[in-house]
């Protein structure tokens, strides 16, 4: 049986990433399952030398150096123009949730500040990837088409968001910015906040929620609870997960009381 169409984009991922042939490629990702992170970790570590991390390390290095502006950029930092012009040549949407993948995956410590350490580090995790834009191109793609599948990448990329979206001093995010962020995350290529069933627009109703009811910062509990909270109403549009006695903060127990009384009145009407 021939590939699929999702199979081919795997075999091409992988030659990119690698550099080996087609067959090689398909036959690693049979083993596989067509995991494009397995079959290429599988592949390095069965063709990799005891120089490969140096080597990966190096290159790395100097790609990061050769993305640094000199007179501005700190030596061990790309500013703000640097990190944008970085982000834009791997494909990232900066006002989508694909800006919040990168900004993990270099583990950013706020929008718009690339660390060396972060870099290197973060792209040396990813399996294949060395000093070439192109490589981190293709793996870029393949994680942004995962974010919404994968529950847990989501999940990392999302409370990533909490720790670069605030400012560095400060323990939560204003109300106004994670509105921002939550738009950002909750729509594709991100998890569409949308109910599977009767297509309810979850996004749209916490939203005019917390502009009607919510003048406070939003905590790292409050943020983090939100997904667990977006992802379970996903699934069942009902609210029957929520109890009163549940563990849930009291901001989402007061969305679940003021979105029942606004359907009943729906109804009523």
């Amino acid at each position: 049986m021939p590939p699929s169409s999702a199979q081919k984009a795997a075999i091409t991922s992988f030659v990119a990433i690698t550099g080996a042939p087609e067959r090689t490629a398909t036959r690693f990702l049979k083993s596989a399952n067509y995991k494009l992170n397995e079959a290429v970790d599988s592949y390095f570590s069965q063709n990799s030398s005891g120089s490969h991390a140096t080597n990966k390390d190096a290159q790395l290095t100097k790609l990061f150096d050769s993305l640094r502006n000199e007179q501005e950029d700190p030596r061990d930092q790309l500013g703000a123009d640097s990190s944008m012009t970085y982000l834009n040549s791997i494909g990232v949407d900066l006002e989508g949730a694909s800006l919040f993948l990168a900004m993990e995956i270099v583990q950013a410590p706020t929008i718009g500040e690339i660390t060396r350490d972060g870099f290197v580090k973060g792209w040396k995790a990813q399996p294949g990837i060395d000093g070439s834009i192109g490589a981190q191109k293709q793996q870029f793609k393949y994680l942004v088409d995962l974010l919404s599948k994968d529950r847990d990448l989501f999940r990392k990329v999302y409370r990533h968001a909490f720790v670069v979206g605030k400012d560095a001093e400060q323990r939560a995010l204003s109300l106004e910015n994670s509105i921002l962020y939550w738009e950002m995350l909750f729509k594709e290529p991100g998890l569409p906040w949308v109910g599977k069933v009767a297509g309810v627009d979850w996004l749209s109703e916490w939203i005019a929620f917390l502009r009607e009811n919510w003048t406070r910062s939003v905590s790292r509990d409050m943020w983090n609870q939100t997904l667990e909270f977006a992802v379970k109403s996903i699934e069942d549009e009902s609210l029957n997960f929520w109890t009163e006695d549940g563990a849930w903060p009291g901001v989402i127990d007061s969305f679940v009381a003021w979105y029942r009384r606004k359907s009943e009145m729906d109804v009523d009407a």
